[in-house]
C-alpha cells in the first residue's frame, strides 16, 4: 500500500515534480504546452507532419533564413525550435518577428508561448494578452494566460482565465486539465481530481490529461488507482516504464517531505546542564 498523502509542500518543488511526471510520460518540451506543465498552451500538432524535431528545425530554418521578415516562416521556425527544446533561440526568433510585425496576433501568441517555455512567465502573460482582444477573446490564449499565472503562484487569478475560457469552449478538456493542475499546485487535491476526471472523460487517451489525473490521484496516496490510470490503453512494456517513473516521482516526494519534517524538529541544546 502506498503511504498516506504527504503534508503541504512548496509550490516550486511540486512544479518540478509535475514537470518530471509529464516528461516521463513522453510529452517532451512544452507543455506546456503542455503542463506542458503550462498544461498545454492550446497548441496542437500539425496533421501529417513527421515527429522529428531536428528535421523540422532544419526545414524551417532554411525558409526563415531565406526571408527573415516572412511572418509565417518565423512562426513555424520558432515553433520548431520550441518543440526541439531550443527555447532561447525560439524566443529570439519570435521576438524579432513581433518587432517587424507588431500587430500580428499569431506571432504574438507564438512569442508568448516561447516566453512561457523559457520560464519568463510574467512577460509571457503580458504578450499573450496582446495576442487577442477583449471583444474577440481566444479560449486557447485565455487558458495559456491562466497557465502562466499558475506558474507565478497566482492561482485565483489563473482560475478566472480558465472560467472565461470555459465560457467560450464549455468542458474543453485542455482547459479543464489546466484548471485541474492549478488545483494540484494549490494542494486542493480532491477538487483537482474531480476536475481532471471531467477532462479525462472528454479527452479520451490524451497523455497530458492522463498524466495530470494520475498525479492528482497518486498524491492522495491511492497509488494502485494511479497505476491503473497510467496503464490504460498502453502496451504492457510501455505501461510498466510509466508506472515505475510515477512511483519513483511520488516516492521522492514522500522522502522530501520526511526530510522537511525532520528539519522542523527542535534541536536539543548543546550546553552543559547545571
Amino acid at each position: 500500500m502506498f503511504p498516506k498523502p504527504p503534508p503541504p509542500f512548496r509550490r516550486a518543488r511540486l512544479l518540478a515534480c509535475t514537470a518530471t511526471l509529464i516528461a516521463a510520460f513522453g510529452l517532451g518540451g512544452c507543455q506546456t504546452a503542455g503542463l506542458d506543465i503550462t498544461g498545454s498552451l492550446g497548441e496542437s500538432a500539425e496533421p501529417g507532419r513527421a515527429a522529428d524535431p531536428r528535421r523540422e528545425v532544419e526545414l524551417y530554418q532554411e525558409r526563415y533564413r531565406a526571408n527573415p521578415k516572412d511572418a509565417e516562416a518565423a512562426l513555424k521556425y520558432g515553433k520548431a525550435l520550441r518543440v526541439a527544446g531550443q527555447r532561447a533561440q525560439a524566443v529570439a526568433v519570435l521576438e524579432q518577428a513581433t518587432i517587424a510585425h507588431p500587430s500580428n496576433k499569431a506571432l504574438l501568441a507564438g512569442y508568448g508561448r516561447a516566453l512561457a517555455d523559457a520560464g519568463n512567465f510574467q512577460q509571457a502573460f503580458d504578450v499573450l494578452g496582446r495576442a487577442h482582444s477583449p471583444d474577440d477573446p481566444d479560449w486557447r490564449l485565455l487558458s495559456a494566460q491562466g497557465a502562466t499565472l499558475d506558474q507565478l503562484g497566482r492561482y485565483e487569478e489563473a482560475r478566472q482565465y480558465y472560467t472565461s475560457a470555459l465560457k467560450i469552449a464549455p468542458e474543453e478538456p485542455s482547459v479543464l486539465s489546466n484548471l485541474g493542475l492549478s488545483y494540484v499546485l494549490s494542494k486542493e487535491l480532491p477538487r483537482a481530481e474531480e476536475t481532471l476526471r471531467r477532462a479525462h472523460d472528454r479527452a479520451g487517451t490524451d497523455p497530458r490529461v492522463r498524466a495530470n489525473l494520475a498525479l492528482a490521484v497518486g498524491l492522495q496516496g491511492r497509488f494502485a488507482e494511479a497505476e491503473k490510470i497510467v496503464r490504460a490503453d498502453l502496451p504492457a512494456e510501455e505501461a510498466a516504464v510509466k508506472v515505475t517513473q510515477l512511483k519513483r516521482m511520488l516516492s521522492r516526494k514522500e522522502n522530501e517531505n520526511a526530510r522537511a519534517e525532520v528539519q522542523k524538529m527542535p534541536i536539543a541544546p548543546t550546553g552543559r546542564a547545571n
